[in-house]
C-alpha cells in the first residue's frame, strides 16, 4: 500500500486539566474526515501511579464521572491496571495488557482510572469510534477482556494481539457497531511483518508507540507518529522494525462517510439530537438506559 503521509501526534488536554496531557494522533494529526470510522486516539502515560483504589470505593478516579452518546469506546491498557465504573452498574479493575470496550449507543455515564498500585507505571490508549447513525440509539453494551483472553498470532520474531476484527481465522473480542480491525503489533529488532488490509475495509493507519520502523522498505516512522495509507491499489504493506524493536497499533476500518455532529462527549446525528442530549444531561434524565440504583454511590450497589 502506498503511504499518504506520516505525521507526528499532538499533545492534547482532553479533560481540560493542563496537568493531564496525552499524545493524540486522531484527530490531532489525522483529521476527522480522514480517520473515519475512527474519531480519536489518546495515548496516556507512561506515568507513575499515585496509588490504587478498589471497586468498593468512589474515590480515586483520575477521570471523574462524565457522559457519552453515539460512539464506541476502547480503553486499552498496556501497563498498570484499568479501572472503570458506569451507569450500567459495572465496576471493574482489569490487568494489562487488557481492555474494556463500550458500545455507547443511547448513552452512558462513567468514571475511569485509579487502578494501578502506587509507584507502578500506567500506560494505555483511549480510542473513540463512530457509530452508524442508524445505531446511535441502541442500548449500551460493555465488556472487559483480560490478557489471557486476547488472541495472539506468533510471528516468530514478534506477535500480534488481535483486539478487534479479523486477522486470518482469528477474530478479536472487542464488539463495536462499525467494521474495524485493531491490532497490537510487537516486533523484535530488525524483524519484518507483512500486513494485508481486509477486503471489506478501506482505511488503514499504523500508530507507533515504542521503537521505530521502516514502512515498505523506505519510509521511516518513530514512536508517537502515525502513518496513513492509500488503499485504492495494492493492499499490503511491509513493516520492518528498527534496531530497538517496534510496537504499535493498527487501525483499519470501513469508512462510514456519514455526517456526524460531535461536541465534547456527545456524538449525534443532528443538531436537535445534540441539543436533546445536553438538555437531558442537565436535567438528570441522561442516560435513559441505566440501573435502578444510584450507580455513583458504591454503597447503593446491590449486594
Amino acid at each position: 500500500m502506498p503511504i499518504r503521509y506520516v505525521k507526528d501526534s499532538k499533545a492534547a488536554n482532553p479533560t481540560g486539566d493542563p496537568n493531564f496531557t496525552v499524545q493524540q494522533c486522531m484527530p490531532g494529526a489525522v483529521p476527522e474526515s480522514e480517520c473515519d470510522p475512527f474519531m480519536m486516539c489518546d495515548e496516556f502515560g507512561p506515568t507513575l501511579s499515585k496509588g490504587a483504589y478498589g471497586n468498593d470505593t468512589d474515590e480515586g478516579f483520575d477521570v471523574p464521572w462524565h457522559p457519552h452518546h453515539g460512539m464506541d469506546i476502547l480503553s486499552y491498557i498496556i501497563e498498570g491496571k484499568g479501572r472503570h465504573a458506569d451507569s450500567m452498574g459495572n465496576r471493574e479493575t482489569f490487568d494489562s495488557p487488557g481492555f474494556q470496550w463500550i458500545s455507547v449507543g443511547s448513552g452512558i455515564e462513567h468514571a475511569e482510572g485509579g487502578g494501578t498500585p502506587k509507584g507502578e507505571r500506567t500506560h494505555g490508549f483511549q480510542l473513540w469510534l463512530r457509530m452508524p447513525l442508524a445505531r446511535m440509539e441502541d442500548d449500551p453494551r460493555y465488556g472487559t477482556v483480560s490478557s489471557t483472553d486476547i488472541p495472539t498470532v506468533n510471528l516468530g520474531k514478534g506477535l500480534v494481539r488481535v483486539v478487534a476484527g479479523p486477522l486470518g481465522d482469528i477474530v478479536g473480542p472487542a464488539k463495536f457497531a462499525v467494521n474495524v480491525q485493531i491490532l497490537d503489533v510487537e516486533l523484535e529488532p530488525n524483524a519484518e511483518w507483512t500486513y494485508t488490509c481486509p477486503d471489506d475495509m478501506d482505511n488503514v493507519m499504523f500508530y507507533a508507540f515504542k521503537g521505530s520502523a521502516t514502512i515498505n522498505g523506505e519510509t521511516s516512522m518513530r514512536a508517537q507518529q502515525i502513518c496513513r495509507f492509500d488503499t485504492s491499489g495494492p493492499r499490503t504493506a511491509l513493516l520492518g522494525a528498527g534496531r530497538d524493536g517496534y510496537r504499535g497499533l493498527v487501525f483499519t476500518g470501513k469508512m462510514t462517510k456519514e455526517k456526524i455532529l460531535w461536541h465534547g462527549p456527545f456524538v449525534c446525528s443532528s443538531r436537535s439530537n445534540l441539543q436533546s442530549c445536553f438538555e437531558k444531561y442537565q436535567t438528570g434524565e441522561f442516560p435513559s438506559k441505566r440501573v435502578s440504583w444510584n450507580y455513583k454511590d458504591v454503597r447503593d450497589t446491590p449486594k
